[in-house]
C-alpha cells in the first residue's frame, strides 16, 4: 500500500514564502517573508532572499505560508473508523463511551486496526501535523501487544514522528466501565510492563528530535488500575526514563467520582501517587480548581488541550488562559476523531483560538500563542526540544500551506491564515526531519484508492 516516502536529496532551499511563523513565543513568533535552508534534515538558515548554494535543490513556496509541523499531543488513532456513530452523536462522554468505542473494541482485528491508523496518520499529515502522540489502549489479556508495532510500522511508512503513549487497563473487569460491558479481560500488570519494556528496547529514541518514543500511559489513573499500582507504574516509567501521560478531569462527573471515592480532587489524587512533574502531561483538564492549577504550574505538569472534543461531548471549556498565565505548559491535541470527526490540527488550532474568545473575551487568545501551543508547546510536553520551532539547528519539521486561493485574497496578515481561517487551508508540502512526506497536497507513496477500499471493508465490519 505504501512505499517509503521520499528521503531528502541532500540540501534544500525553500524560497519565496509569503510569511513564516516560527512557533516561538513573543516577538520571535514571526520570521516575516523569509527563505529556509535545510541541510541534512535540519534547518541551517532562515532569512530573506537567501542565495542558492551549489548542488542545492530549490522548492518554490510562492503563494504559501510556512509553519512548524504541528505537534499533536493526544490522539486515539484507532477511532478513525468510528466517526459519527449515530448512537453517540448527541451523547455526553459516558454515554458516548458506552455507545461508540466500548461495544466495538473486540471487533478491531489487526487489519482493521492498521487501516484505521493509516487513515488517521494520513489525515493528520494533510493538516500539516508532523508529530503524533497516540494514546493507544486496545489491550486486553493475551491480546494487543502487536498493535504497538503496527503503529510504529505505519508511522515509518508514512514518515510521521510517533510517540506511543502505551495505555491500557489493569483493573478487574467488574470494576472497569469499558471491560465490564464486553467479554474482554483486562491485561495484567506484568503484561503491561513487559510490553512497555519490549517497545522501549525496540523503538525508543531519546534524541532531541527522536522519531520514535514510548510513554507510560494508563488510560485513566482513577479507574483504569488499582490506586496502589499508580506509584509502582510511575516509578517503573521514570526508572526507564520514560514520560507519563493519561486522561484527567475531562468532565464534572470525573471530578465528582474522584471526590466521592477518594475524598480529593483529581489533581490531588495524582499528586498523592507520584503523577505530577515536568515528565507528565494530562489530556483535557476541563474542570480544575485554582489550587489544582497552582499544583500543575509549580510542578511543570503539562496539559493536552482538546477543545473540539470537549465541545463535541459537552464536557466544557478548559481554563487554558488561567493555566497558561500560571505557567502550566500548554499543548494541543486532536483527541480521537470518534469524538471530533476531524483529525486536523488546523481545525483544532482555529477552534482553540475562537472558543476562549467566545467564552472570555477577545483578549483571551492570540494567533501567535495558539501556534506556539500547537508546536513548541507540544514539543515541550513530549520532551522533544529539537522540534516544534523553526530556527537554525532545529529538525526540519515544517508545513507549507497554500494560501493563494480565493478565500485568502482579502487577508492583510497572511501569516495568520491557517489559524484565523481554519479549514480548508490546503497543505502543499510537509517535511519531517527533512524528509518530504506530503508533496503537492498528496501523502507521498500512499495508494489512496486502496486505502479507501480497505476503509470501506473495515467500516462494514464495525457497523451495527
Amino acid at each position: 500500500m505504501v512505499s517509503t516516502a521520499a528521503a531528502p536529496t541532500g540540501n534544500l532551499l525553500i524560497r519565496n514564502a509569503a510569511a513564516v511563523m516560527t512557533g516561538r513565543a513573543g516577538d520571535a513568533a514571526r520570521a516575516g517573508a523569509a527563505d529556509i535552508r535545510v541541510q541534512a534534515g535540519r534547518i541551517a538558515e532562515i532569512g530573506p532572499a537567501l542565495p542558492r548554494h551549489e548542488g542545492e535543490d530549490v522548492l518554490d513556496a510562492t503563494g504559501c505560508v510556512i509553519y512548524p509541523g504541528w505537534v499533536n499531543t493526544h490522539h486515539h488513532l484507532f477511532q478513525n473508523l468510528l466517526k459519527a456513530v449515530p448512537g453517540g452523536m448527541n451523547a455526553d462522554l459516558q454515554q458516548w463511551l458506552a455507545a461508540v468505542p466500548y461495544p466495538r473494541l473486540a471487533r478491531f482485528t489487526p487489519d482493521i486496526f492498521r487501516t484505521a491508523v493509516r487513515l488517521g496518520m494520513a489525515e493528520l499529515l494533510l493538516s500539516g501535523t508532523t508529530t503524533c502522540a497516540d494514546h493507544h489502549y486496545l489491550y486486553h489479556h493475551g491480546h494487543g501487544a502487536e498493535t504497538g508495532d503496527v503503529l510504529f510500522q505505519v508511522a515509518e511508512e508514512l514518515g510521521m514522528r510517533l510517540v506511543l503513549c502505551r495505555g491500557g487497563a489493569i483493573q478487574s473487569a467488574a470494576d472497569h466501565p469499558g471491560m465490564a460491558a464486553t467479554a474482554l479481560v483486562p491485561e495484567t500488570l506484568d503484561e503491561m510492563l513487559a510490553d512497555i519494556e519490549r517497545l522501549k528496547a525496540r523503538y525508543h529514541d531519546a534524541s532531541a528530535d527522536g522519531l520514535r518514543r514510548v510513554v507510560v500511559a494508563p488510560t485513566t489513573p482513577t479507574f483504569s488500575l488499582p490506586p496502589v499500582l499508580l506509584r509502582e507504574l510511575s516509578a517503573f516509567g521514570r526508572g526507564m526514563d520514560l514520560r507519563l501521560h493519561s486522561h484527567l478531569s475531562e468532565t464534572d462527573n470525573y471530578v465528582r467520582f474522584c471526590r466521592e471515592k477518594y475524598q480529593c480532587t483529581p489533581v490531588q489524587f495524582v499528586a498523592d501517587h507520584d503523577w505530577l512533574g515536568p515528565d507528565v502531561w494530562f489530556a483535557h483538564l476541563v474542570t480544575v480548581t485554582p489550587e489544582e492549577i497552582r499544583m500543575l504550574a509549580v510542578t511543570n505538569t503539562g496539559m493536552a488541550h482538546c477543545p473540539v472534543s470537549n465541545a463535541r461531548l459537552g464536557s466544557g471549556i478548559a481554563p487554558v488562559r488561567k493555566m497558561a498565565d500560571a505557567g502550566v505548559p500548554i499543548s494541543l491535541g486532536v483527541d480521537g476523531v470518534a469524538s471530533n470527526e476531524s483529525g486536523s490540527m488546523v481545525h483544532e488550532a482555529n477552534f482553540a483560538w475562537l472558543v476562549h474568545r467566545a467564552a472570555g473575551g477577545a483578549a483571551q487568545t492570540r494567533v501567535e500563542e495558539v501556534v506556539h501551543w500547537g508546536t513548541a508547546g507540544g514539543a515541550r510536553v513530549l520532551g522533544l526540544p529539537g522540534i516544534g520551532t523553526l530556527a537554525p539547528g532545529q529538525s526540519a519539521d515544517l508545513a507549507i500551506y497554500d494560501v493563494s486561493g480565493l478565500r485568502f485574497h482579502g487577508f492583510h496578515d497572511i501569516a495568520t491564515a491557517p489559524v484565523a481561517a481554519g479549514e480548508p487551508t490546503p497543505v502543499r508540502h510537509v517535511f519531517v526531519r527533512g524528509r518530504q512526506v506530503v508533496r503537492d497536497g498528496e501523502v507521498v507513496g500512499l495508494d489512496l484508492g486502496r486505502l479507501r477500499e480497505d476503509a470501506q471493508r473495515a467500516l462494514a465490519a464495525l457497523l451495527d
